[in-house]
């Protein structure tokens, strides 16, 4: 083996929306005592779930699930108001945990709407954080996930067009189908900021700088997380090889029987201990120069849900 250089790309893992989704979980239990309801994976990491499951959050797919009363937290990918309405009529407690950027992506749907606007939404069909966009307004947003379908859409206003994105896009992908729309629908109304979250931004960019000094790239994170997927193809554009990881567990010797430098993220739902398990790996490998390289700094807090915060007056993180 030929390697002899790790980087450890800054920032990666935990984000400020995942971070404050996983307390409000923790906060939850220690406050209302198991069971906890959440409707779907609060974040998509496998590890996460499963740490959360065994303290007593109970995950599933549907408000019907959930019995009568119930505390039952909302996902960081946010609902609909179809979601809202099913939780109020069995009198759930209901504390939501969408991530503030994603519910900046709704508000930016239903202003659109209300103006008469023809709606493009940029994403992943089938994404929870997608179905609950489109569910602010059903029947009113039209899904694009592609150069393709951006060349081909049609709409019934192109005259009075908007764009919104999924939160987790790649950057450099969703950049380039808006360029598309805007070719297309040369009034194209967008978001007065952008809907990429910074952290999918920032991982992204810190990838796309330490890829081209390296041969392979290991991105920490499960197979259902967006963000963590387009850091593999951020890596991959910039010339490494790069593999999605769960663990230590998956790496494959014969990645390594060629590469020099190999650099290892994490997405921002992937947990920070998995990341120092890789290192573990290669320092066992003989591997010692090890650098951690910072390129965005990230300084993002956000604050609980307000139904969680009126019940604890003095609220502390609890991970």
């Amino acid at each position: 083996m030929g390697l002899k250089k790790l980087w450890l790309a800054k920032p990666r893992g935990f984000c400020a929306g995942v971070d404050r989704a996983i307390d409000v979980v923790n906060m939850a239990l220690q406050y209302y005592g198991a069971p906890i309801y959440v409707r779907k994976e609060i974040v998509h990491n496998k590890y996460v779930i499963r740490s959360l499951a065994a303290k007593g959050a109970v995950f599933v797919e549907d408000i019907a699930e959930v019995p009568e009363g119930a505390v039952t937290i909302f996902s960081a990918h946010g609902v609909s108001p179809e979601v809202r309405a099913q939780a109020a009529a069995k009198n759930l407690k209901v504390i939501d945990a969408t991530c503030p950027l994603v519910t900046k992506v709704h508000l930016e749907a239903v202003r659109f709407a209300r103006e008469g606007r023809s709606i493009i939404l940029v994403g992943h069909a089938g994404h929870d954080e997608v179905i609950g966009t489109m569910g602010e307004v059903p029947g009113q947003i039209q899904l694009v996930g592609s150069v393709e379908e951006a060349e081909t859409v049609q709409l019934p206003n192109p005259e009075r067009a908007a764009v919104i994105t999924q939160t987790t896009l790649g950057v450099d992908d969703a950049n380039e189908i808006i360029s598309v729309l805007r070719r297309r629908f040369p009034n194209l109304v967008t978001p007065s900021g952008d809907d990429i979250c910074y952290a999918t931004q920032n991982r992204q960019t810190a990838v796309k700088l330490l890829a081209k000094e390296a041969d392979l790239v290991l991105v920490l994170g499960s197979d259902n997380s967006s963000n963590s997927r387009r850091l593999r193809e951020v890596a991959e554009s910039a010339g490494a090889h790069a593999y999605l990881i769960d663990d230590a567990s998956e790496i494959d010797p014969k990645w390594l029987e060629s590469a020099v430098g190999v650099v290892i993220t994490a997405g921002a739902s992937a947990p920070e201990h998995l990341v120092q398990d890789v290192l573990a790996y290669f320092k066992a490998l003989g591997v010692e120069r090890v650098e951690e390289v910072e390129v965005v700094e990230e300084k993002v807090t956000f604050v609980l849900p307000p139904e969680l915060a009126r019940e604890l007056p003095n609220p502390s993180p609890a991970r």
